[in-house]
């Protein structure tokens, strides 16, 4: 039977469905225990109706660590993430004609049910796949984001009848349970990178899905359209900006110009509309910089050469003294206070 397009807006927020709550229940994880560690108020009603702002699912991805007391679990939950009843959007995406028609659908589809955008840049033989939460103050834990790359993963391999495999994965995270993650992916792990990136061979992308069912997509697409144009006329014009400016950061300091074709806008439009809202363009980039900035002194290793460039910096001198008006301290000292003591930094 073709699955309903029956889908509640709730652009901003994240739901915290039945599948995952049944899927910690089977595997011995306390939910109760989960939600109060996160500080999740009690549902008034039934629990698959809970839908919790960025911030609070981050929370309860690492409360489910801390309470599991596993590193493998949000490998363990991805990987069953196409076991059971499939969201809309993992729907169409199993059933496209192939990897890159996939993720298509994903990064169309996907912010109906949460903030999250997916992208893929092909360059130089390989498709790099991304997944970035738009209205977040701080990145995804670890554990969500194996969870997220397990899954991804296990679309692949199951819509492709095996055939589909990332070439490697790189991770903005010092190295950690190399050998593990190896076994699980089967492929090369790299950490100490930028940002988080499910890398596939760009041959792969056209690889035929043995699930490709055409009809399904048909009946599907139009309600998820319909239902994706209310969306969008829901979601902040802030957190678009935001969400370009991280997806365009990579070596290079985006322009105003570069930023609005991103947002098929006109230059004046962007400007026009930022200051409506009482904040700039140069604001904007300075708050995504120092961010990322932030992710990547604490949690790798690269050096500041490194972060500079990524973050679009001509000269380390530059992003050395920008950071110190940022912290009042140098990106060295501000890397030695976080990786030596409690956070008192807030992200």
């Amino acid at each position: 039977m073709t699955p309903t397009p029956n889908v509640r807006v709730q652009s901003e927020t994240v739901p915290i469905s039945v599948a995952l709550l049944t899927r910690l229940d089977a595997i011995g994880v306390n939910v109760v225990r989960v939600l109060e560690r996160a500080g999740v108020p009690r549902p008034t009603t039934s629990i698959g109706t809970l839908h919790l702002d960025t911030r609070l699912f981050f929370a309860v991805w690492s409360a489910i660590g801390e309470v599991a007391g596993d590193e493998e679990i949000g490998i363990r939950i991805g990987s069953h993430a196409f076991d059971g009843k499939l969201d809309l959007a993992s729907t169409c995406a199993l059933h496209s004609k192939d990897l890159a028609d996939a993720f298509k659908k994903l990064s169309r589809y996907k912010r109906l049910t949460c903030p999250e955008d997916v992208r893929v840049d092909v360059t130089g033989g390989e498709a790099a796949v991304t997944f970035h939460w738009l209205l977040a103050d701080a990145f995804a834990p670890d554990l969500l984001v194996d969870a997220i790359f397990a899954s991804t993963v296990k679309l692949a391999g199951r819509a492709s009848g095996g055939a589909i495999v990332p070439k490697r994965i790189e991770l903005a995270r010092r190295t950690k349970r190399q050998a593990q993650l190896a076994r699980h992916f089967k492929c090369d792990i790299r950490f100490d990178a930028p940002i988080d990136a499910l890398i596939f061979s760009s041959a792969d992308m056209k690889t035929p899905f043995v699930t490709h069912d055409e009809r399904m997509v048909h009946e599907l697409v139009p309600g998820l359209d319909a239902e994706l144009a209310s969306v969008s006329k829901n979601q902040t014009f802030d957190g678009q900006v935001d969400a370009a400016l991280l997806r365009g950061m990579r070596g290079q300091r985006p322009s105003v110009e570069t930023l609005a074709a991103e947002l098929s806008i006109s230059p004046r439009t962007l400007q026009r509309r930022l200051t409506q809202n009482g904040t700039h363009y140069q604001e904007r980039l300075d708050g995504i910089r120092q961010r990322v900035a932030h992710r990547l002194l604490e949690n790798t290793n690269l050096d500041l050469g490194e972060i500079a460039w990524f973050l679009g910096f001509e000269e380390l001198n530059s992003f050395s003294r920008i950071f110190n008006q940022w912290e009042g301290v140098t990106p060295n000292r501000w890397r030695a206070l976080k990786t030596s003591a409690p956070s008192t930094i807030s992200l």
